[in-house]
C-alpha cells in the first residue's frame, strides 16, 4: 500500500470490451463510484456514437466525467487531470475505494503519472510523441492529439508530424497551471485490461457499430454535422458519417469504414495500456476475478 491507503482500480481496455458492465459490478460490490476516462463520453451532445452507459446503467451507480462537458468547451487533458485529480480527492473523504474506467490511455496515463511538466523535459516528452510517430504513424500521433484536447482542423499543415507534436506540447505542459504529479505517488492503484480474444473483440465491434446505427446515430450525426470542425467530433463514428453526408461515402461504405477504424482503434488502445502500464490483463469473468485478485 501506499501511504494513501485508499484503494483506486482501473479498469482499462479497449472498446467494445465490457468496460462499462465491470466497473458497474465493481462499484456495486465495493459501494462505490465511478470515475469515467473516456475523452468523447463527456461531450453532452453525443451519445450514441460514444456508447454511453444507458440510463439504467448511470442509475445503478453514480458516474463522473459523462456528459459533463459541451463539445464548444475547450477541454484538455490538462483539464482533465486537474478537474478529476480534484475529485477523486474529494470522493475519498466518503469512500475507501474508486473506480476508474475508460480507454483513452492519454487520460489514464496522465492521471496517474502526470505530465512532463518542468520546461526541461520538453525534450522528454517530444520524443514520446516521435517515438509514437515512428510506431504508429500520423494516424496515431492524430490520435494522441486529439486526446490531449487538440483540434487538428487548426493546424496549417495536419499532416506534418512536427506541427501535430507542437500542438500536442501546447495542451498538456504546463503553461495553464496543470497538475504534473500522478496519483499513483500517493495512494493504492490497482489497474487492470479486459482481455479477449482479437476475432471475439472484432465481432462485439461489429455488433455495435451496427446496434448504433439502429439506435439512430446516422441522425445524432446530422444533428451534429453544422459542428463537423469541432475537435471533439473528430473521431470514429462520427467522421465517417459526416464523410457520407457530404456525399463522399455510402452509408454501407461510411458503416464498414466505421467498424474497420474502430477495429484499428482498439488494437492501438490494447498496445498503449500493454506497453505504458503495469495493468495486468484479466479474463471473464471480469468484475469477479479482479475482485478476486483484489482479496
Amino acid at each position: 500500500m501506499k501511504k494513501n491507503e485508499k484503494l483506486l482500480i482501473c479498469v482499462c481496455g479497449p472498446t467494445a470490451s465490457g468496460k462499462t458492465s465491470t466497473a458497474i459490478e465493481l462499484a456495486q460490490h465495493f459501494g462505490t463510484e465511478i470515475i469515467s476516462a473516456d475523452s468523447r463520453q463527456i461531450y453532452k451532445e453525443m451519445s450514441i456514437g460514444t456508447a454511453v452507459p444507458s440510463a439504467n446503467e448511470l442509475n445503478a451507480v453514480k458516474h463522473h466525467f459523462i456528459h459533463s462537458h459541451s463539445i464548444h468547451d475547450d477541454f484538455t487533458a490538462g483539464d482533465y487531470v486537474r478537474e478529476a485529480g480534484e475529485l477523486i480527492h474529494e470522493l475519498y473523504k466518503t469512500y475507501d475505494t474508486l473506480i476508474l474506467a475508460g480507454g483513452t490511455g492519454f487520460f489514464v496515463n496522465a492521471l496517474l503519472y502526470g505530465f512532463d511538466a518542468p520546461a526541461a523535459k520538453d525534450s522528454e516528452l517530444r520524443d514520446k510523441l516521435n517515438q509514437v510517430h515512428d510506431e504508429g504513424g500520423i494516424e496515431a500521433l492524430h490520435e494522441r492529439a486529439r486526446e490531449a484536447g487538440v483540434n487538428l482542423y487548426s493546424l496549417t499543415d495536419p499532416q506534418n508530424p512536427q506541427r501535430v507534436i507542437r500542438a500536442i506540447e501546447k495542451c498538456v505542459l504546463p503553461e495553464r497551471g496543470e497538475v504534473t504529479s500522478g496519483l499513483k505517488d500517493d495512494m493504492n492503484v490497482q489497474g487492470f485490461i479486459l482481455s479477449m480474444p482479437r476475432e471475439e473483440l472484432y465481432s462485439r465491434i461489429e455488433q455495435r457499430v451496427d446496434a448504433m446505427m439502429q439506435l439512430g446515430l446516422l441522425e445524432e450525426a446530422e444533428q451534429l454535422f453544422p459542428f463537423k470542425r469541432l475537435n471533439a467530433l473528430n473521431t470514429v463514428g462520427y467522421s465517417e458519417l459526416f464523410s457520407h453526408l457530404e456525399g463522399k461515402l455510402t452509408l454501407e461504405e461510411a458503416i464498414d469504414l466505421i467498424k474497420r477504424n474502430t477495429r484499428r482503434y482498439a488494437k492501438r488502445q490494447l498496445t498503449w495500456f500493454r506497453n505504458k502500464t503495469d495493468f495486468a490483463e484479466v479474463e471473464r469473468p471480469f468484475a469477479e476475478n479482479i475482485a478476486e485478485v483484489l482479496k
